[in-house]
């Protein structure tokens, strides 16, 4: 086995690969991000900026092409053995940062690791066991014939067991997932990734490392270092790219997609996108909002398309519903709904003519204009006599927040990562549930069983059209309503110089595959 470097940054110790460079990768890029990942843990939190991670250090089974197939990745191949049952063959000789070497064993561990994990648990519920056959091949046995099987499959980033098992110094177990915590996992890392991570310095710096023993040697990749910059401010991100500063940002505010295009020396990438911005409104925490009336008063009382043509300037699509157009649970008779008129009106209805106070809180370099979005509704309530006390933090700061359901109003943003609607509901509308991980995002405590069993009839149904037609009526149902505010599909842009070249590592999911960028 190789010897293990230890780097120590500030009070934290983080466990990386041999540092030497192949022949191939010798370029350093320098980047900028709204934000930095908030954990070296994958399993502790299903967000964005953890499945960027993911795809650096780690590697899935199979991952998703810019078509929305599956690309074979750490599994070679795999073979449907029966309706409940999909076989899965694994790549010889593929090494993890530690020198370990991959084996179905590995995967077992993240498989059970991931049914423990309170983001993940809910995905990975469907499937009722992995079943190994022997160090290179696994079964996925589903309890019933499940469509999605292959989309869940994406989820798995085998994890080094023998690096994640057993106790630490103090007597910690090293497999533990915490939630905004000390934990072993997110202080250290081992996977089969392109990169390791070679120093941290949480929301001020990440470098990362290209793996000498990477075991994709047609990857085109051929950079060695990356050195992560979070920026919150968007103007500062987009002046260190134009200035020099930096190589590679994400995102793009849309005030100032034009002022890049002006530049030579920068490639700009854009994308329509499948993130649905909203809002959730606490039952539990307000009376009023376990009034459908008061919550559909809010609903007509949110200017959607002014949001996205005003703040936006047009990049984003506004929102009625959480299925973007293309996916099966969309559904054409859904529409924005603004009208004050008739948001007072129901107010009036619901003895709540003269409003309440309530309290709001949203990230501020999350999501593109987050915070702008957020003073924008805070405007709109007020015209109904809804007052709101907003807050806005640093998403570091801001999750834990959510996690606690801190505020009245939350702010969420979801990208469905298994690109299906279904992934929507059992996250952001189910009734919360700690057990089975439903409901996990569910800062409204919203709860309508009659809508989850209709999700869970679709996430059995095997023939489309009658699948479709359930997950349209599901976003009929939570239209109506009102279980949330939608705002806008919130839309994609990456921007490089010239010699950087982003565009085929880049996907609608916003995961980039920067183990393959090519830099001139």
């Amino acid at each position: 086995m190789k010897k293990l470097l230890t780097a120590f940054v500030g009070s934290l110790a983080l466990i990386t690969a041999p540092l030497a460079v192949s022949a191939e990768a010798t370029k350093e890029l320098k980047m900028a991000y709204d934000a930095d990942p908030v954990t070296l843990d994958i399993h502790e939190q299903l967000s964005g900026g953890t499945l960027q991670l993911s795809h650096m250090a780690f590697d899935p089974l199979l991952r998703w092409t810019k078509d929305l197939d599956f690309e074979p990745r750490l599994a070679k191949s795999w073979e449907r053995i029966d309706d409940n049952t999909m076989r899965f063959t694994l790549r010889k000789g593929v090494k993890f940062h530690t020198g370990n070497e991959l084996t179905s064993k590995d995967v077992k561990f993240t498989f059970d690791r991931l049914k423990k994990s309170q983001d993940f648990k809910a995905i990975f519920k469907p499937i009722s066991e992995l079943k190994v056959i022997d160090d290179y091949t696994f079964d996925l046995i589903t309890s019933e014939p499940y469509p999605l099987l292959l989309n869940t499959a994406t989820y798995i980033f085998p994890l080094d067991s023998k690096f994640y098992s057993g106790k630490t110094e103090d007597g910690k177990d090293k497999s533990a997932i915490t939630k905004h915590g000390n934990s072993f996992a997110s202080q250290h890392l081992s996977g089969t990734g392109p990169y390791t991570v070679v120093e941290r310095q949480q929301g001020v710096r990440m470098v990362f490392k290209r793996f000498k023993d990477y075991w994709d040697t047609d990857s085109p990749g051929n950079v060695d270092k990356i050195v992560l910059t979070p920026i919150k401010e968007n103007n500062t991100r987009v002046s260190a790219l134009l200035s020099g500063g930096v190589d590679f940002i994400a995102p793009v505010p849309p005030t100032d997609l034009d002022r890049i295009k002006r530049d030579p020396d920068t490639n700009l990438v854009t994308m329509s996108g499948t993130r649905i911005i909203l809002l959730t409104m606490n039952e539990e925490r307000v009376e009023a909002f376990k009034n459908p009336k008061v919550r559909q008063a809010i609903a007509y009382a949110v200017n959607q398309e002014g949001i996205a043509a005003k703040i936006m300037k047009g990049f984003a699509t506004p929102a009625a519903q959480l299925s973007p157009k293309g996916y099966q649970g969309h559904n054409d008779s859904l529409k924005p709904r603004y009208d004050v008129a008739k948001a007072k009106e129901l107010m009036k209805e619901a003895g709540y003519e003269d409003g309440f106070t309530i309290t709001m809180m949203a990230p501020n370099n999350r999501y593109v204009n987050d915070d702008k979005i957020a003073q924008a509704v805070a405007a709109m309530l007020a015209r109904i006599n809804i007052k709101v006390d907003l807050k806005t933090l640093p998403k570091a700061q801001y999750w834990p927040e959510y996690d606690d359901r801190a505020a009245d109003i939350m702010m969420i943003g979801w990208h469905a990562d298994t690109e299906d609607s279904a992934n929507f509901y059992e996250f952001l509308t189910m009734c919360p549930n700690k057990e089975t991980g439903a409901g996990q995002y569910n800062a409204g405590n919203y709860c309508n069983p009659e809508i989850d069993a209709m999700v869970e009839k679709a996430n059995v149904e095997t023939d489309l059209d009658k699948r479709a037609a359930l997950l349209q009526e599901v976003e009929k149902r939570l239209y109506d309503d009102a279980a949330f505010i939608p705002l806008h599909w919130q839309d994609l842009a990456w921007a490089a110089k010239k010699d950087v070249h982003i565009e085929p590592v880049l996907n609608v999911m916003n995961f980039p595959y920067l183990g393959d960028l090519v830099v001139e």
